[in-house]
């Protein structure tokens, strides 16, 4: 795309200008839109060649370029291309393969890539191609909640091959991840802040609330362990 022209590259006798603030100024003379230009130390620029008058702006040329070069590598950044996944299915598959290959169509189309869904026959499997359709219509249905058949079972040489679109685009199911991912970070950091935290110990010399005072009992008892009983006096008659 070329660039619009500015000032005295603008060579037409009027034009329509609009302010800087996106206000209706009217239709003017060229040299007075060079001149309001000039004292706003602003650029003239043709917004829209084609109309009659032309449409031109007063801005500032040199940011509006850069906003716009940033703005457009923005996009191409976050631009995400459809790839086309390709898997493989016998005709006679056991559950288990069967599951493994379902969750690998289920992750492709949950980042946004169709699928290529390819049985391959052997032998005189080629004669029995409707239970091909029934395997691809059963893949179909259970992966219906991510994606929709675009392209119908047919027949391509001795394969049958069904191709399934993701619900979500491309560059939608990277921002769902994205989001997704950092929620899962958010919530592992709060678990491991919460375990760092420091439990208080209680007192080492703190007594148990249900122990007993035993200073009385140890000084009713003299040292020794044992109480000493006085004899009783004897008595004698005269």
């Amino acid at each position: 795309m070329s660039e619009p022209r500015i000032n005295d590259r603008i060579r037409v006798p009027e034009v329509r200008l609009v302010g800087p603030n996106g206000e209706q100024v009217g239709i003017v003379r060229v040299e007075d839109a060079l001149r309001l230009a000039q004292e706003a130390d602003l650029d003239l620029v043709e917004v829209a060649p084609t109309a009659r008058p032309p449409v031109c702006k007063l801005m500032d040329f040199g940011k509006f370029k850069y906003e716009s070069d940033m703005k457009a590598r923005e996009a191409r950044k976050n631009q995400a291309n459809t790839i086309l996944k390709e898997i493989r299915f016998r005709l006679k598959i056991d559950p288990h393969d069967y599951a493994t290959k379902k969750g690998h169509v289920e992750r492709f189309l949950s980042a946004g890539d169709k699928v290529k869904v390819m049985i391959m026959f052997r032998g005189r499997e080629q004669s029995r191609p409707e239970m091909g359709q029934r395997l691809l219509q059963r893949l179909a249905e259970d992966v219906a909640e991510l994606g929709s058949v675009e392209s119908l079972p047919r027949l391509d040489g001795r394969n049958m091959v069904m191709v399934i679109g993701p619900h979500k685009k491309k560059a939608e199911a990277k921002a769902e991840n994205k989001r997704r991912k950092e929620e899962e970070d958010a919530a592992k950091a709060s678990v491991s802040a919460q375990d760092a935290e420091p439990v208080d110990a209680a007192p080492a010399d703190a007594a148990p609330a249900d122990a007993q005072p035993v200073e009385a009992e140890q000084a009713a008892t003299p040292e020794g362990g044992n109480e000493t009983v006085p004899a009783a006096q004897e008595t004698t008659s005269a």
